[in-house]
């Protein structure tokens, strides 16, 4: 990288916040079915990427139940 990018105070927030989008995709990849989409149509893969997202929230949900409460 170049001092372009990478002398911004908000290139280093960007590089600790980033691995939360990625583990998210991540899960979505490997857990949940957008590795390999078999609907046809934007509209039906839209739905299963909300549904899916909808899914790994819940499963997030417990857990940042918990951490607020402490």
């Amino acid at each position: 990288m170049d001092r372009r990018t990478t002398r911004h105070p908000g290139y280093a927030i960007s590089l600790s916040r980033r691995w939360l989008v990625e583990k998210s995709f991540g899960w979505l990849k490997q857990t949940g079915p957008v590795r390999q989409v078999k609907l046809r149509g934007l509209h039906k893969v839209d739905w299963i990427f909300v549904f899916s997202c909808a899914a790994h929230n819940l499963l997030r949900l417990p857990r940042l139940i918990a951490q607020q409460a402490a």
